[in-house]
């Protein structure tokens, strides 16, 4: 049966979420899907950077570390993060940048992998996955003599015998949204003695996590794309306890000494998570990075990230729908999987020709999403990707109607043809 605008509109009036919406400040005419790139901004953001700055900067000047909470802010603000990803308290912090927690966590577990199976020199990561993590990766290998090896989903359990000592995995593809089972994948990893390293950055706050209850050993993640954030935002990482006293990280500042304000000369490493941090903290970034996390944190009483998740589901299954019913016969594709269990909380469209060009001329249009080119090296060589992110908190099902209806009016027009919608920016 298709699905109808009036439709669309009966689902957002019967939606428990639906006052989440006001917690940001959304564009007149703009329908955002690119939350997994970056967060839309909280409302209360402004007015909690302006106090930070005028009265904690501005009046209470160095006091405000104490006075305002400043040198605590890392593991609040982790504490926060940890009820979205199933970590206990004290077991996460928020931190630097992904990739820089990327080579603390990924050094600590080849740390520990060098002394329980110092035979072992391989990494497993995935073909597609995140470019940073590779990049990461291969610095980190070649410092300590390791070789990263890239593998095809599917493959991925298969290349954990032999010489493995760490698995390093994206839970949700950023090209493709496909959502690795990160309990099973762990398990066999564990099985195989090698150490599990997840990044969540397309997973914390946009699909349920538990990091206890798959029995990880690491893991990162971002806090400018479902975490709302803001530009930049710092990043996080978590630390099984049972690995947590095990290693000095590498990048051992003064933030991760055990008494930083005894100025000693030698380093001694705080305990736990504590030690994962590194020099002084961005505290107006840490300050936007919170009022994004209690957005997230204000869906708890309504159902929390299983209430999101359901939404998000539903959102997504509805877009790819509508796309079919509505744009036939255009050459959209689709690289998202349609099974619950596999997708994450964007769906991911490709076309051989004009996949750029289509994604400019809906954003001319008020459609915001973004445009991923597709791996030529890749066996088959994959097509490029328009991909779009659903955030259950601001995006809603009238939003997802309305995008698809864009998107029709883009092809059957042919307006992504116009000379402008093909000039490549920076960003893309």
């Amino acid at each position: 049966m298709t699905t109808t605008l009036q439709d669309c509109r009966a689902l957002d009036a019967q939606d428990p979420l639906r006052p989440l919406r006001d917690l940001f400040t959304l564009p007149e005419g703009v329908t955002y899907l690119d939350g997994n790139s970056l967060g839309v901004l909280p409302r209360s953001a402004p007015g909690r950077l302006a106090k930070a700055v005028t009265q904690e900067w501005g009046q209470g000047l160095i006091r405000s570390w104490n006075d305002a909470g400043w040198f605590t802010l890392p593991q609040r603000l982790g504490d926060k993060i940890g009820t979205l990803i199933g970590a206990g308290p004290g077991e996460t912090v928020a931190t630097d940048s992904t990739s820089i927690n990327l080579y603390k966590v990924l050094s600590a577990a080849l740390h520990i992998a060098s002394r329980d199976h110092p035979g072992r020199k391989v990494v497993v990561s995935e073909r597609d996955n995140f470019p940073t993590d590779l990049y990461i990766a291969q610095a980190v290998c070649r410092e300590r003599g390791y070789t990263l090896e890239l593998v095809d989903d599917g493959r991925i359990e298969e290349a954990l015998g032999g010489d493995a000592a760490v698995l390093m995995l994206t839970h949700v593809n950023y090209r493709t949204g496909a959502m690795h089972d990160m309990a099973a994948l762990t398990s066999a990893a564990h099985r195989g003695g090698v150490l599990a390293v997840w990044d969540l950055a397309h997973s914390a706050g946009a699909v349920p996590v538990d990091l206890h209850a798959a029995d990880a050993d690491f893991a990162i993640g971002c806090g400018y794309k479902y975490l709302n954030g803001g530009p930049g935002a710092p990043a996080f990482v978590w630390v099984h306890p049972r690995h947590a006293d095990a290693f000095e990280q590498p990048l051992s500042g003064w933030w991760g000494h055990a008494a930083p304000f005894e100025f000693t000369p030698y380093y001694r490493p705080a305990p736990g998570i504590g030690r994962y941090l590194c020099g002084t903290q961005p505290i107006l970034s840490l300050t936007a990075l919170e009022c994004g996390l209690d957005t997230v944190l204000a869906a708890q009483p309504l159902g929390g990230m299983a209430a999101l998740r359901r939404k998000s589901l539903a959102l997504t299954d509805l877009f790819m729908r509508l796309v079919e019913e509505r744009c036939a016969g255009h050459g959209l594709g689709l690289a998202t999987p349609r099974e619950h269990g596999r997708r994450g909380s964007q769906v991911c469209l490709t076309r051989a020709e004009g996949a750029y060009a289509i994604v400019q001329a809906l954003i001319a249009r008020g459609v915001i999403g973004d445009f991923r080119a597709g791996d030529r090296a890749a066996a088959g060589a994959q097509p490029d990707i328009l991909r779009f992110g659903f955030t259950p908190l601001y995006i809603g099902f009238e939003d997802t109607w309305h995008a698809v209806e864009q998107l029709r009016l883009v092809l059957e027009g042919a307006e992504w043809q116009r000379p402008e919608f093909k000039r490549k920016h920076a960003v893309t």
